[in-house]
């Protein structure tokens, strides 16, 4: 008479595990990053278009008064600066959510999102990934900016760093939720334009609030509603070493609601797993 022993395998996993899961996936988007240069070169082509085109053009036009956290006059290319580094962060999070598409397509999202992992680690390791890409080409776009005597003071290299890494988690959370939605990779594009292009005009990336209030008020209040606002300005404020607390809130906040409504909607019953007719998954 024999006797089997069978030893249950101890539950969760161990923090050795989680950072391996999160290392190879950092390290799968870095990869994927080096491997298109061109998305490097677009991703630093629209700021700098808006850095040395419109801003000289506009200089004479928009001027800037003394407004925080600014304490003296300043030109409109240092104005619009942290505005163009959201939108290498408003672009980059949308591809990043392209990307998400496409690995659902071929399958490599839906394998990942089986594993016996935690269904809302994987999505926020999958997030850092797309942060820390943004943060690459946010500083080489800073670096370009100072030969063109766009200058911060030095500490705000660093200062910035936790607003840039807040602002990224946020607008990748949002494109990771909007991709929840897309079936089809054919249907992204489309979806981007009602998107980026609200978020970013109506917003105070290109111009002061107080202008846009001077010219219509309604626009104001939707400027004020706007997350993109808030991040923009948290950038804004952390380049010379400051906070602005209400910012840091709406982000903080908005990074909360568009992570758990991303976790969510990757959810099987909801997102990647709907039932078809037949009552099979499709």
């Amino acid at each position: 008479m024999t006797s089997t022993t069978i030893t249950e395998r101890p539950k969760g996993f161990s923090f050795s595990e989680y950072m391996t899961c999160l290392t190879g996936i950092v390290w799968r988007e870095g990869l994927r990053f080096l491997h298109q240069r061109e998305r490097f070169i677009s991703a630093l082509v629209r700021p700098l278009v808006w850095l040395f085109i419109f801003a000289a053009g506009f200089r004479q036009v928009l001027g800037i008064s003394i407004i925080p956290p600014y304490e003296t006059y300043i030109l409109y290319e240092v104005y619009i600066a942290p505005g163009l580094m959201a939108m290498i962060q408003l672009f980059n999070g949308m591809q990043s959510s392209l990307s998400m598409v496409y690995d659902r397509e071929m399958g490599n999202m839906r394998t990942l999102l089986v594993s016996p992992l935690p269904r809302g680690y994987l999505l926020f390791c999958k997030l850092l990934a797309g942060t820390a890409v943004s943060l690459l080409q946010v500083y080489a776009f800073l670096l370009i900016a100072w030969f063109w005597d766009i200058a911060p003071p030095t500490i705000g290299y660093l200062t910035v760093l936790p607003a840039l890494i807040l602002s990224g988690l946020m607008l990748g959370a949002l494109g990771m939720l909007i991709s929840s939605g897309i079936k089809q990779l054919e249907n992204f594009a489309g979806v981007m334009n009602f998107v980026i292009f609200p978020m970013f005009f109506a917003s105070s990336a290109l111009y002061p609030l107080w202008r846009v209030q001077e010219g219509s008020p309604y626009l104001y209040y939707v400027c004020q509603a706007n997350p993109f606002t808030h991040a923009v300005e948290l950038i804004r404020f952390a380049l010379y070493g400051k906070i602005n607390w209400v910012s840091l809130a709406v982000v903080a906040g908005c990074t909360a609601v568009f992570m758990i409504g991303a976790i969510l909607a990757y959810d099987p019953s909801r997102g990647l797993a709907r039932r078809g007719p037949a009552g099979g998954e499709t």
